[in-house]
């Protein structure tokens, strides 16, 4: 499954015209974990910009109400502490954010921040020294935190890398649970070179972003990745991935004006809220609470409510100025299906797969959203074709096994939840629907021990599958 919507369609429209939340307005307490490491004995020289950058971060930070610790230069115990500490201080209800900034490691399809001491000459030292960052997230959120962001600027060539062979560059897409923005430096895979500026145009570009009142923190990021985009002529691109539930807003107060676009489209071609990673799928998809369609009229009214975001109207855009790219179709469709405006999503998800019959991702979206709203035949059609097209799709069998599961077809289910919990063992989403399965087909210890440890990676997983109405 490959966007979880935290919302049902009701709540999402009330949500629109309704006053923020407490994370919004920023009554909720806000606390943060700022590093900088620039000192690695095994790097040809200190990094430039680490230290600078995260202490001129922590202080905007404070400006914006956090209580926020820096650390520079942390050893692998330092580092550890300093995460405790802020465990300790997240409250249930808080927003909780973690900056970091030196080099970063992929290793097993996860993302390592690496300390200043750390001794790595085999992969399995990147696990045993390094901080896995979905591990801190499912930490904050465990101690309650309603908003977990991550801002990582550790995209960079680092000085390991040649010492085992499995080494891939760049961070990898993380696993977050719901109520999560994520972001890094550069895309997936992807390193920089630190240039000989004070500090990283990343940085850089988030600072002057995250302080613009009323301005919500997913269009600040969004915004931060057209800027430094923009600045390195295409070479950077900063990956997101959102899982947000709600606005959350770094300084409260109206809303700006938007920054202007080349070419303004229409009130009749332009769509929804979309802070989204352009380059990289979003992590999650979230829930509806009954198999009851959604009406045209409701999917039309969250299209018009989500007219003037800034990413949609850029999305609409470009769609206007070349009916023939079928990636911001795509990407559009993305946005409509994580706010509950399935509709108009199918719509997208049809042009990109006429333009390109073989748009792997396109099809297990429409099946993802096709199941949601009860369209179970077509729905399986296309997950079906996704995983012809690339077998062993994690995210296709996943969707299928939702598929399946609101079928009533529960060895099915548990079959593609398998394949699925092979390729990845963290799926929460597999790891909960296959809990359901194996309990209805009467192995409930097995399936039981399947559902704790899925409510243990994310609190909120049993809503999740609620809203898509299954129990």
């Amino acid at each position: 499954m490959k966007i979880r919507l935290g919302l049902i369609v009701l709540v999402l429209a009330a949500m629109i015209a309704a006053p923020r939340s407490s994370a919004a307005d920023s009554s909720a307490p806000r606390v943060a974990l700022v590093i900088g490491n620039s000192k690695y004995p095994d790097a040809d020289k200190p990094l430039s910009q680490a230290v600078g950058d995260a202490r001129e971060f922590a202080d905007e930070l404070k400006r914006a109400g956090f209580d926020a610790e820096l650390g520079e230069d942390l050893s692998g115990d330092a580092m550890r502490r300093a995460f405790d500490r802020l465990y300790q201080r997240t409250k249930p209800g808080a927003a909780a954010l973690v900056f970091f900034s030196g080099f970063g490691i992929q290793s097993g399809r996860q993302s390592y921040l690496i300390p200043v001491d750390a001794q790595i000459w085999t992969e399995p030292d990147v696990r045993r020294d390094g901080i896995a960052l979905e591990s801190v997230l499912n930490e904050l959120n465990s101690r309650g935190a309603s908003v977990k962001i991550a801002l990582v600027d550790a995209s960079r060539r680092n000085p390991f890398e040649r010492r085992f062979r499995s080494f891939s560059a760049g961070l990898a897409p993380v696993i977050a649970p719901s109520g999560s923005l994520v972001m890094y430096a550069a895309a997936l895979s992807a390193v920089v070179t630190d240039n000989d500026s004070a500090h990283s145009p990343f940085v850089s570009a988030l600072r002057e972003e995250i302080r613009v009142p009323g301005l919500s923190a997913e269009e600040a990021l969004n915004r931060t990745r057209t800027a430094v985009a923009r600045a390195s002529r295409g070479e950077q691109v900063p990956w997101i991935s959102s899982s947000l539930a709600e606005d959350f807003i770094f300084v409260p107060g109206a809303a700006t004006a938007e920054k202007p676009t080349a070419e303004k489209p229409t009130a009749a071609t332009a769509p929804v809220e979309a802070a989204k990673p352009a380059p990289a799928p979003l992590e999650a998809k979230p829930p509806q609470t009954t198999e009851a369609k959604p009406a045209s009229g409701d999917d039309d009214k969250l299209v018009l409510a989500l007219a003037s975001d800034p990413t949609v109207k850029s999305l609409t855009a470009q769609i206007v100025d070349k009916p023939s790219d079928g990636n911001a179709y795509y990407r559009r469709g993305q946005v409509y299906a994580s706010k509950g405006a399935y509709r108009s999503a199918i719509k997208d998800f049809d042009e990109a797969i006429r333009l390109n019959g073989k748009d792997v991702e396109a099809y297990n979206n429409r099946c993802w959203v096709r199941t949601v709203i009860g369209e179970l035949e077509p729905a399986l059609a296309d997950c079906d074709q996704a995983l012809l097209l690339r077998p062993n799709f994690v995210d296709a069998l996943d969707s299928r096994g939702l598929l399946h599961l609101k079928s009533g077809r529960d060895k099915a289910a548990i079959a593609d939840f398998d394949a699925a919990l092979k390729i990845n063992p963290r799926l929460t989403s597999s790891l909960y629907g296959r809990g359901l399965a194996r309990k209805r087909i009467g192995l409930a210890s097995e399936g039981e021990i399947d559902l704790t440890t899925a409510k243990k990676l994310d609190p909120n997983i049993s809503k999740e599958f609620a809203g898509y109405g299954v129990k």
